[in-house]
């Protein structure tokens, strides 16, 4: 499965510096680079910034696949390895996809790309959601505080919490967004991890009180 998730990477990073070669003379000589949380363009940079998302899609895939190499054993990705590069793979999708929305938006001033960024990244956060479950103790994806990181009592606890939060906010943020309430939509996305996060710490104190608490 990790060659699978491995080429089907590559081939997105491929497809995606193609389509840009492709569209590059059609693109205006500033290209728009943010949008805010209101669906406005906040930051352009020159034609060239275009490559910049495909550029990340390669160093983050790159990157991806050093961590495991470099991972403490007892926080190895190992027992794991599928989930890992299932989640390698969305996090490529996710940048092709919101660099495919900013080509549009680009080329074509009345699509509304705020919106479908936002709409975009929520289906992909419920992506994400749907596996950490799966996700063991690591350093490098889910929800990693001290508390997570420090017990696999909290880890577990945590991530089922995270699983159930970022599916079900992000499936609310993904209609808050088409419908054009995007403060919403914002706010949502964030409550996804963070109520976790705040989870974490609460749940490992409950233990430690306790004396619940393992290594």
């Amino acid at each position: 499965m990790k060659n699978r998730y491995l080429i089907l990477s590559l081939l997105l990073i491929v497809a995606s510096f193609g389509a840009t070669l492709a569209l590059y003379g059609q693109l205006p000589e500033q290209v728009p680079l943010h949008w805010n949380a209101h669906g406005e363009i906040d930051r352009y940079g020159g034609r060239g910034s275009i490559f910049m998302m495909p550029g990340m899609m390669a160093f983050m895939l790159a990157l991806l696949a050093v961590l495991p190499k470099v991972s403490p054993q007892r926080f190895s990705v190992d027992a794991f390895s599928d989930t890992y590069w299932y989640c390698a793979l969305l996090i490529e999708g996710l940048l092709g996809c919101l660099h495919g929305l900013i080509m549009a938006g680009t080329l074509d001033h009345d699509f509304d790309t705020g919106r479908w960024l936002l709409a975009t990244t929520a289906l992909f956060l419920a992506l994400l959601g749907n596996v950490m479950g799966k996700v063991r103790r690591n350093f490098w994806i889910g929800v990693r505080t001290p508390w997570t990181l420090a017990n696999d009592r909290v880890w577990y606890a945590t991530h089922r919490l995270a699983a159930k939060l970022m599916v079900g906010c992000s499936a609310l943020a993904i209609v808050a967004a088409l419908a054009n309430l995007r403060l919403v939509a914002v706010v949502l996305l964030m409550a996804g991890p963070l109520v976790p996060a705040v989870y974490s710490l609460l749940y490992y104190k409950r233990l430690e009180r306790s004396g619940g608490l393992e290594a």
